[in-house]
């Protein structure tokens, strides 16, 4: 039996006595680690994961937590040197990079193992005193994996069971019956809704595809051995975690209960939570369809529709690239003359019901107790992850810079964990979704290193699917058949039942209902309307549906370093994985970069970002309804390239020609802080290092976009004639010092809690959305405003505040607080590119139509003026008006990241930065 090395074992019946005396476990022997595989990054890979390794926590860790404070090792041992980058990077050095970043050399030297296990005759689990990290040393194949699945457990265990049951839409009976659990469950149960055969048919499919397939399967089920090894040893031994007893599962007693065994569709389920969040694009049309609709209506079909065209950016000019070599890659643009367009009936929409006999507590919107995740995790708007790469040619010892990582939110524990995996045919570290650790999905190899950023390219659309009735009888919105190819079929509906009870951890009183989905063979309905006074049900079809875990294969071969060995290989192992991601590689000699994902092919002239006519002239080309497969777009026409001089990405657009899926990817995007920084340090003279592209990210991590791109266009108008008003003045002068400092959100000194500019940033908080409503109001009209917020949110600020109006759409902010990730969704592009047409400036690909004044300078120099006079004016209690965690005014802490508990131990909050979550820094050596 090997236990997690760290964790208290103790009985619950010894819990009071264990806290009182506060014992301490004297440590085991500690065997030399096995030899370390080929490395040959030199000693010049480093990563960094927050808040800890440790993820799990037993009942007595947790009660200590509360009573004490204390953790568990491991626990938050990384928030320090990750938060303390923002204001060291200065004067950053290569000597101290090491205090920010860890070492991410393969092996684990022997001086430096704090703990050797071996589950198995055939693996060695060695963690490093540093961190913890597991470093798994297999000498067969299924010992690799089963001891990846045991680390998995002794650091997971608790989320991955959270994670299994969010991807079946039944997290309010494993966890309690919290507004927010059930919120969240609803959002996944209508985004990927199986039955358990369904799941199990994904598995089935996977397995005919080859022997890489069936490798990757073999590798899945010894993962599922070892975690399951875990959690009889664990149960046994009564070192679980501690939330199994908070949540009833366990008697903390008597012990009596269970943790149910992991089994291959559980890892399908969680697959198809981590492509939900991240890896899936599209979906918008009917919010798109509302704006052109209203567009319409207010300005005429025409120049309506010009309105739409040019506020959609689908292929802005001025957009940031992430190629930016001329390269063109056309998938997803606007026709000409679009064909099969089903705009709905003004006003006829109505989203699909989900929710049937609801009992007890599932009527409540609210509820004390606040969940374990937050409830709009999913149908908030993200920004995840950014990478820097610079080419050889540019660093200052020929060797390419990589500085890159997910930007997946901040939890406790988080969502993602680090491993280390060598054994037959794998060796790799790096980090890995919690329970699909057979793989490490984002890291390193022996001699090259890899990450992603979310792409969201196009690959979900809506159709409008005429309702009928099987007695022939006239349809209306309620019925329940629909028209497949001139023939009336039922509608396939799929069902979950949930109930809850009141636990330790969820006061929720008990409840229950059922969550019903409809699909269609054009995928699951969304919402019924009307289309031309004809009912119909509005769908979603996304390529990857019912194809959850078929990326298993290019996750199997980025590990496998017979596969993956230079950029060409890389780019063909990122081929295999049908979610949608920009993937980045850096070797010795060589960068490059790929676009995945299942893009499928449409019929000519259908236009991606409106709803589609459900007729067969307009379905993706080569389209199974059975399968859900298609006719996709070949690889060679995906975005890609090796060598270029720098790479960056922020989730921007990727290439000319390769529309973006929503709203607002324009001349301001939050890609443009890394693109200006990384092509100035590529153009000074002066070789690129690892020390300054570190800088370079970390400065765009505490910029506040708006100041950096959108302020200078604001005070060339205001300063277009004299600033007569003493407080508007003083807010200007304000401004303006803290645009010449740099625009950024930092402390005044590391740990001082306020913020340099303080009053600036207050002003421009309290002034965007005002500024929003000031210019574009007047000129779209309420209904056309509001449209366009359900289309794309005003602002998206750190402190997750000052939103503006939202229709439709929320912003990701304005229920999700203190998660970090700010700027990548707002009005920043419309405000820039009308301000400088009011300026006279040469805009390319402009708005149809001049809003701030009416185009007229004066009259938008009074409607900046205006607004920000109101602004200044607002109190920073009124700015910032205070949560759970922050008093009303404290304008740091409203700003602050806060690593969301998803179990019984909580952690510090640390200043605001815009930056990934797990994040690299490698510059190999040499190569094999």
């Amino acid at each position: 039996m090997q236990r997690r090395p760290h964790a208290l074992r103790l009985p619950a019946a010894g819990l009071a006595a264990a806290l009182l005396a506060a014992a301490t476990l004297a440590a085991a022997p500690t065997p030399a680690a096995p030899a370390a595989a080929n490395d040959y990054c030199g000693g010049r890979c480093l990563d960094i994961l927050p808040p800890g390794e440790n993820g799990n926590a037993t009942l007595a860790d947790i009660l200590a937590n509360k009573v004490f404070g204390t953790r568990p090792a491991h626990t938050d041992d990384q928030l320090g040197p990750y938060a303390n980058l923002a204001a060291a990077y200065p004067g950053l050095t290569e000597t101290t990079l090491r205090s920010f970043f860890n070492d991410a050399s393969f092996g684990v030297p022997a001086d430096q193992v704090a703990s050797t296990a071996r589950p198995r005759a055939d693996v060695t689990i060695v963690r490093d005193k540093a961190t913890g990290v597991p470093h798994i040393t297999g000498t067969t194949r299924y010992g690799t994996e089963f001891g990846a699945g045991y680390a998995a457990g002794q650091d997971r265990l608790w989320l991955m069971d959270l994670f299994r049951h969010v991807g079946r839409g039944q997290l309010s009976g494993f966890a309690g019956g919290a507004a927010a659990n059930r919120e969240l469950e609803q959002s996944f149960w209508q985004a990927a809704p199986y039955t358990e055969a369904e799941l199990q048919s994904q598995i089935d499919a996977i397995a005919g595809q080859g022997d890489r397939a069936r490798q990757a399967l073999d590798d899945a089920r010894a993962y599922l051995d070892g975690i399951n090894q875990y959690i009889t040893e664990s149960y046994n031994g009564r070192y679980f975690p501690g939330e199994y007893d908070l949540t009833g599962h366990i008697n903390p007693i008597t012990n009596a209960g269970s943790i149910e065994p992991f089994k291959l569709t559980d890892l399908v389920a969680l697959a198809s939570v981590v492509g939900a969040l991240f890896g899936a694009g599209g979906g918008g049309e009917l919010a798109s369809a509302q704006v052109k609709l209203t567009a319409e209506a207010r300005y005429g079909k025409d120049a309506g529709d010009a309105v739409w065209k040019s506020l959609r950016e689908a292929d802005d000019p001025e957009a940031a690239l992430t190629l930016h070599d001329g390269q063109q890659f056309p998938y997803a643009l606007p026709p000409d003359d679009p064909q099969g367009v089903a705009l709905p009936d003004p006003g006829s929409v109505v989203p699909e019901r989900m929710i049937y006999d609801a009992t007890g507590s599932a009527g409540l919107a609210t509820t004390a107790a606040q969940g374990v995740l937050p409830g709009n995790l999913l149908t908030a708007k993200h920004g995840m992850s950014n990478a820097l790469v610079v080419s050889g040619s540019h660093t200052d010892d020929g060797h390419p810079v990589a500085v890159f990582g997910p930007q997946t939110g901040y939890f406790a524990p988080q969502l993602l964990m680090l491993e280390e995996l060598q054994g037959p045919g794998i060796s790799a570290r790096g980090a890995a979704f919690a329970g699909l650790g057979f793989y490490v999905q984002l890291g390193r190899g022996q001699d090259y290193a890899w990450s992603a950023t979310s792409a969201g390219q196009d690959i979900t659309d809506s159709y409008a699917v005429p309702l009928c009735n099987a007695d022939g009888s006239p349809p209306t919105t309620a019925s329940a058949s629909y028209l497949w190819h001139g023939s009336c079929v039922p509608l396939e509906r799929l069902e979950r039942k949930n109930s809850w009870s009141p636990t330790t951890a969820d006061s929720t009183a008990a409840g229950s209902y059922t969550l019903v989905m409809y699909r269609t063979a054009y995928g699951l309905v969304t919402a019924r309307g009307t289309v031309g006074g004809k009912p119909v049900a509005f769908t979603a079809l996304r390529s990857t549906y019912r194809h959850e875990a078929d990326s298993i294969i290019g996750f199997q071969m980025l590990n496998d370093p017979g596969a993956v060995h230079d950029a060409a290989s890389f780019q063909q192992a990122a081929q295999n994985i049908n979610y949608t991601f920009n993937w980045f590689y850096a070797d010795a000699a060589h960068t490059a970069y790929y676009n995945s994902g299942s893009n499928p092919v449409r019929a000519p002239g259908v236009d991606p970002g409106l709803p589609v006519k459900a007729e067969a002239a307009y379905e993706w080309r080569d389209f199974d309804p059975v399968a859900n497969t298609a006719r996709y777009t070949p690889p060679a026409e995906h975005p890609q390239s090796a060598d270029q001089d720098y790479y960056i990405s922020w989730n921007n657009k990727q290439a000319k020609s390769f529309a973006a899926a929503g709203f607002g990817n324009g001349s301001v995007h939050r890609g443009n802080l890394l693109d200006d920084r990384v092509k100035a340090l590529v153009n000074s003279g002066t070789k690129v290092t690892r020390v300054s592209l570190v800088q370079a990210m970390e400065s765009a991590a505490t910029a506040d976009l708006r100041a950096e791109d959108v302020l200078p266009d604001l005070l060339r108008v205001i300063r277009s004639a004299p600033v007569t008003d003493p407080a508007t003045a003083a807010a200007v002068q304000k401004l303006e010092a803290w645009l010449t400092a740099g625009g950024q959100r930092r402390e005044t000194s590391n740990g001082s809690h306020a913020y340099a500019n303080a009053d600036a940033i207050r002003t421009m908080d309290a002034w965007w959305p005002l500024l929003a409503d000031g210019v574009f109001r007047p000129g779209l009209g309420d209904p056309l405003f509001a449209a366009l917020t359900g289309a794309l949110q005003i602002n998206e600020s750190p402190s997750g505040g000052q939103t503006g109006p939202t229709s439709g759409t929320s912003s990701a902010n304005e229920s999700i607080p203190h998660k970090g990730s700010a700027f990548q969704y707002g009005w920043w592009s419309y405000l820039d590119k009308d301000l400088r047409g009011v300026l006279g400036d040469q805009v390319a690909g402009p708005l149809a139509r001049p809003y701030c004044g009416g185009g007229d300078l004066e009259a938008c120099r009074g409607v900046l003026l205006d607004s920000l006079k109101k602004a200044a004016a607002q109190t920073p209690a009124q700015v910032y008006p205070g949560d759970a965690d922050c008093s009303a005014g404290d304008q740091w802490c409203a700003d602050t990241v806060i690593q969301r508990p998803l179990g019984g131990v909580t952690d510090a909050r640390t200043t605001w930065q815009n930056r990934p979550t797990y994040q690299q820094v490698v510059q190999f050596r040499s190569h094999r």
